[in-house]
């Protein structure tokens, strides 16, 4: 019996931080005839914070807004450049846009596994609302629809103009889950998007003529 306290107590400890550890201590105390919320809650205070957010495994509420932010802005962004191989003239925009869809449409699957492994709800296809077009560059509906009419090197321009104020805010919401998110993969894709968006952002000025 004491052996099993103490090992729900160091469970409990090594979760301090949110909400694992109310899950875990009801586990715990599920099978013990007497609860443990006032016994084993003291101990789980007194533990480091910091060990939670150790594991790879935790997450936190950072983490869950990054996934669901950047999924509907991913699928956005590859939306555009499925427009890019009829309209655009430059070849480079070409080949950017095919690189765009290769990176992002791994990430969107990843992204959609995390948030249901946590038992969050996957956003769902086109199920944007208004509150988005202000979140990360998002373009607005006239702004698609503006870009879907134009070709050649109108297309071009429009493209990469709208797709720097995409990546932009891709890049914003990165640095934000890596100050505030506690999952590791999460925080290690963040760390990518910067580094990959930006030197698309670099190459885009630049054949823009804006570098």
């Amino acid at each position: 019996m004491n052996r099993k306290r103490s090992l729900v107590r160091r469970t409990v400890a090594v979760a301090a931080a949110g909400a694992a550890a109310l899950v875990l201590a009801a586990c715990g105390g599920s099978g013990d005839g007497d609860g443990p919320a006032g016994h084993n809650g003291h101990d789980a205070t007194a533990a480091p914070s910091a060990s939670a957010s150790a594991s790879q495994g935790q997450h936190n509420a950072a983490d869950v807004a990054f996934a669901k932010g950047m999924i509907p802005h991913h699928r956005q962004a590859v939306e555009m450049a499925g427009l890019a191989p009829d309209r655009a003239r430059s070849a480079e925009v070409k080949k950017l846009a095919a690189d765009i869809e290769k990176a992002q449409d791994p990430e969107i699957k990843t992204l959609s596994g995390w948030l249901t492994s946590w038992g969050e709800e996957v956003p769902a296809e086109g199920g944007m609302d208004h509150s988005m077009h202000d979140m990360g560059g998002m373009m607005t509906a006239e702004e698609m629809t503006e870009l879907e009419n134009a070709s050649g090197k109108a297309f071009d321009t429009a493209f990469m103009e709208m797709m720097i104020k995409h990546h932009e805010g891709a890049v914003e919401m990165a640095k934000t889950e890596q100050a505030d998110g506690a999952y590791g993969p999460a925080i290690k894709m963040a760390g990518e998007i910067i580094s990959s968006q930006s030197a698309e952002i670099e190459q885009m000025n630049g054949l823009l003529g804006k570098g």
